[in-house]
């Protein structure tokens, strides 16, 4: 599990009750059923009509890559590029068909495939850097989703706010009930803003990240396999692969070793 994802959202859901709690509140102020299915239920019937139905179910399936860290080691990947450079570099680069069913990820076995098969490295370039674009648009989607969910929901909480005014001013002749039903009318308010900033939009910018890194990663692969098919020093791919890294994970690398 993502520390930092599950330590977030405990933390900020701790904060405010603690919060409401210190100021003598107690959470039945603010567990309001009608308010929530007001909130919930107009963000996703705003998102389903912005986004089509399997693009959302595909966004809230992709959760777990917000809640999950990364199992993918971008080091390991290095390393087992240079394998291939080094067995290539003796054998030839058809001696690499032998790996191709214990390759896991797709992408990568795809561009070897072409790669073992005697594709051009230009041709090469330009068949995976067309599957890379088209991957990349369709992840774009599922982050915009929880942004587009995120957008809706304050509007829809002040929706519910007024709709629970609308309600006690029928009801002036008692100022008690009066005041109640404020307070209850801007628990919307409340749902609204909160599951945008606390959940919708957090979930976005993590998803973005976590998407960004598998396309980066499949980046590395494809310069990888282009450069043993031009016969690249398999201490030069190494070093040029290493520039895909950032700063900080190369040195807890250069650390380890």
């Amino acid at each position: 599990m993502d520390k930092s994802s599950i330590g977030g959202v405990i933390l900020a859901i701790a904060g405010i009750v603690a919060g409401l709690l210190i100021e003598g509140g107690n959470l039945s102020q603010i567990l309001q059923p009608t308010a929530a299915l007001i909130v919930f239920g107009g963000t996703m019937g705003a998102v389903l009509l912005q986004f089509p139905l399997n693009t959302v179910i595909a966004a809230f399936r992709s959760l777990g890559r917000v809640f999950a860290a990364p199992r993918k080691h971008n080091g390991q990947l290095i390393r087992l590029m240079v394998s291939f450079a080094n067995k290539a570099r003796r054998n030839g680069v058809v001696s690499l068909d032998s790996d191709l069913q214990t390759i896991q990820d797709p992408f990568l076995r795809q561009s070897l495939m072409l790669a073992v098969d005697g594709t051009e490295p230009s041709e090469l370039r330009r068949i995976m850097r067309v599957s890379l674009d088209s991957t990349c648009e369709s992840d774009e989607r599922l982050p915009a989703v929880f942004e587009s969910a995120g957008g809706f929901s304050p509007t829809i909480g002040i929706l519910g706010a007024v709709l629970g005014l609308i309600q006690v001013m029928q009801h002036l002749d008692n100022i008690q009930e009066v005041g109640r039903g404020i307070a209850v009318a801007f628990v919307a308010t409340i749902y609204g803003v909160g599951i945008a900033n606390l959940f919708f939009l957090p979930f976005a910018g993590k998803m973005r990240i976590r998407i960004r890194d598998e396309h980066l990663r499949r980046e590395m692969m494809l310069e990888g396999v282009i450069s043993i098919l031009e016969g690249m020093n398999p201490r030069m791919l190494e070093i040029k692969l290493g520039g895909f890294i950032d700063d900080s994970t190369r040195n807890k690398k250069e650390r380890a070793a």
